[in-house]
């Protein structure tokens, strides 16, 4: 079977800009190769050459950074005008990234807003486990537009202010809202 498939090869004419042996024009013989002879080298699958390491392949240049700006704490709670731009980046990145997501987005917010309401001292915990409610519904519907939302969580969850509580319930609110 081998041989009758070198035999296919050598009657194949030769590809656009490369020579009689299907190498590149210029190069040497395909014995050059590390691995002998075999096309793939060491690895099975054929030749695939050497393609680097590409990481993350979602159209993003390496340069620019992932994804917008993280949220504020500060400027949210004591500028409602920034959390009203915030709110309104999110749903549009939304609209551009993810799809379905006003009943998830609505759940969250009812989750948010049975945090706000617990005693004091359950409160820190509640916006915990919201948090990985959260981090669980990004996952599981791919809404990487939640992602600076989630990272806004763990920092108002760090500080234990019911400020910071009331103005996350705010901004969810609004997201929720112009959302529909």
């Amino acid at each position: 079977m081998a041989q009758e498939q070198e035999q296919r090869k050598e009657n194949r004419p030769p590809r656009e800009g490369r020579g009689a042996q299907g190498a590149p024009q210029g190069s040497g013989p395909r014995g050059d190769r590390p691995g002998g002879d075999r096309p793939g080298g060491d690895r099975p699958g054929g030749d695939r050459g050497d393609r680097g390491d590409r990481g993350d392949r979602r159209g993003f240049d390496r340069g620019r950074p992932e994804g917008p700006p993280e949220i504020e704490l500060e400027k949210l709670i004591g500028d409602s005008l920034y959390l009203d731009n915030q709110a309104h980046a999110i749903v549009s990145r939304m609209r551009d990234m993810d799809s379905g997501t006003k009943s998830q987005l609505r759940r969250l917010y009812s989750a948010v807003r049975r945090a706000v309401r617990a005693p004091e001292g359950e409160r820190q915990h509640e916006f915990v486990m919201l948090r990985a409610r959260l981090a669980y519904t990004i996952a599981r519907h791919g809404l990487r537009s939640l992602d600076q939302i989630e990272k806004l969580l763990l920092q108002v969850t760090r500080r234990n202010d019911s400020r910071g509580y009331e103005r996350f319930k705010d901004l969810f609110e609004a997201i929720v809202a112009y959302n529909e």
